[in-house]
């Protein structure tokens, strides 16, 4: 019997692109291989992997996620513009050709299953309150107020892929630890140190202008 958990996949190297599980991702396919792919995920199951490239070290990362295409459109000159969803996360076992596109075999992983669920959505619930405040701190210092959106995950695992997906700033090292982790609470645990830490400077600075603003009225 076929292991149903091992499949082999085409691979999309991008420079620091992090894809998590139900993250979109837009893109331009534009190189004459990535055509040929997308024209051969289009006729099979419309999937293919996302993989950072890390420009640095010139290497792929061992760990990406399975982005499925659910929008296309191809213009005369070749060129497609898709969106695409994220799906499951995998691990590149080997690559078994790299031309005319990069392909690999891959086994999917998955989040262990975690011991003490109050504790999980306890944690999930600071999570939260931190990134809103994160959120509230940045509108007031920009003077644009913003909002998280209505269908912010509030299941555990999904709040952590989600913040994972929109950490502001050159934070691809960071992005690709907190996919490879299989742990729903430590990836949550790692993501609310980098929120109250944020959460913090923003406050600071929040006060400092308020009293420089305060200063100025004085002397006006």
């Amino acid at each position: 019997m076929a292991d149903l958990s091992v499949r082999e996949l085409p691979l999309f190297p991008l420079p620091d692109v992090v894809l998590f599980p139900s993250d979109v991702l837009p893109l331009h396919i534009f190189e004459s291989r990535y055509r040929m792919m997308l024209e051969s995920i289009l006729e099979t199951d419309q999937r293919f992997g996302v993989v950072r490239w890390d420009p640095r070290s010139q290497s792929m990362a061992s760990i990406g996620c399975c982005a499925e295409v659910i929008q296309h459109q191809t213009g005369d000159d070749g060129r497609s513009n898709i969106v695409t969803l994220g799906q499951q996360r995998f691990r590149v076992l080997n690559v078994t050709r790299e031309t005319p596109f990069r392909t690999a075999m891959v086994s999917w992983i998955e989040d262990e299953p975690e011991g003490d669920l109050d504790q999980l959505h306890t944690l999930s619930d600071s999570v939260t309150k931190a990134l809103r405040d994160v959120v509230e701190l940045t509108g007031k210092l920009t003077d644009s107020p913003t909002a998280l959106p209505d269908d912010l995950p509030d299941l555990p695992r999904e709040l952590s892929f989600w913040i994972g997906a929109h950490l502001g700033g050159p934070v691809a090292d960071q992005q690709q630890e907190l996919l490879e982790l299989t742990s729903t609470r430590i990836r949550l645990e790692q993501e609310y140190e980098m929120l109250d830490e944020t959460r913090r400077q923003l406050a600071a600075r929040t006060v400092l202008r308020d009293t420089l603003s305060s200063a100025d009225s004085g002397n006006g």
